[in-house]
C-alpha cells in the first residue's frame, strides 16, 4: 500500500553552501519515484550564479519560477523568467541560471530522470565548493561537465556572486 507524503512550507531536507547564499530543498528524491524523477526547490539570493556552465548527459531539468527573476543561459541564449514561467533545459546543451533580480529567487526545479540531486547534495557538503580542481571529475560521476571558462564571461557580464 502506497502512503500519502506531504512536506509542509520548510519540511524535508534542505541543504545550503556555506555562504548561504544557495539552499536546496529536496521535496521528491529520484528514490521515492524508482528514478523517474526529482523535485527540488531552489533559493538563491540577489545575483547569485547557481552553478557554474555546464550539461547533463542524463536528465533534462524544467525551472519553475515561483519568486523572483531567472537568467538563463541555454546554449548561446540568454533568456529570462519571471514568476509563474517555466524555463525547459534539456539533457545535452550548456546551460547555467542565476538570480537575475535584486529580491530572492525561488525555484522548483523538476529533474528527469532523477538522480542528479544527489550531486547537489555533495556540492552542500564540506570541501564540495564549485573548485574548478575537482568539480569536474565529481561532475563527471553523475554524467555531467563543467565549463569554468565559458562561466566567467557570464558572471561578469550579469556582475553575479560565484
Amino acid at each position: 500500500m502506497t502512503e500519502v507524503r506531504m512536506l509542509g512550507p520548510g519540511e524535508g531536507e534542505i541543504t545550503t553552501d556555506p555562504e548561504g547564499t544557495r539552499s536546496d530543498r529536496y521535496l521528491i528524491d529520484g528514490a521515492l519515484t524508482g528514478g523517474g524523477f526529482a523535485l527540488v526547490e531552489q533559493v538563491l539570493a540577489p545575483h547569485v550564479l547557481a552553478a557554474p556552465v555546464h550539461l547533463h548527459t542524463l536528465e533534462d531539468e524544467y525551472s519553475f519560477v515561483l519568486e523572483g527573476r531567472l537568467g538563463v543561459l541555454l546554449g548561446d541564449e540568454e533568456v529570462f523568467a519571471d514568476a509563474g514561467t517555466l524555463v525547459f533545459k534539456p539533457r545535452g546543451q550548456w546551460h547555467t541560471f542565476w538570480n537575475a533580480g535584486d529580491g530572492t529567487l525561488r525555484i522548483l526545479e523538476m529533474i528527469a530522470p532523477g538522480g542528479i540531486e544527489q550531486l547537489f547534495r555533495k556540492l552542500a557538503e564540506p570541501g564540495g565548493e564549485y573548485d574548478p580542481e575537482t568539480l569536474p571529475a565529481l561532475a563527471a560521476q553523475f554524467g555531467c561537465e563543467v565549463d569554468f571558462e565559458a562561466t566567467m564571461p557570464v558572471a561578469e557580464r550579469h556582475q553575479l556572486i560565484f
